[in-house]
């Protein structure tokens, strides 16, 4: 597919954005293979096929919170090691 010079200078308007001639020239060619490539993916026989959001099937896993228990040396070992900590607890950034 073939871009004019006054098609890629609405682009380059729409994007804010200033160039010069030669990235005029650059950028045509690159937009044209894109859309190149586009053309091709258009015309794949995709009827019958489920649409994606994923590449790869994604799934939340669960589980449910559960206290346990570990030895007060292994307790110690963190609250010791831990960047900050309130009394037997650690204290952390707020994250919301």
């Amino acid at each position: 597919m073939f871009l004019d010079s006054k098609q890629i200078d609405h682009l380059a308007k729409l994007a804010r954005l200033a160039l010069s001639q030669k990235e005029k020239e650059l950028y045509a060619g690159q937009l044209a293979a894109v859309l190149e490539y586009f053309k091709k993916l258009q015309a794949l026989d995709t009827v019958g096929l489920e649409p994606m959001s994923q590449v790869i099937e994604l799934k939340n896993i669960f589980r449910v919170d559960e206290i346990k228990d570990c030895s007060p040396d292994t307790q110690k070992k963190i609250l010791e090691n831990a960047p900050g900590r309130t009394g037997q607890h650690l204290k952390v950034q707020k994250i919301l």
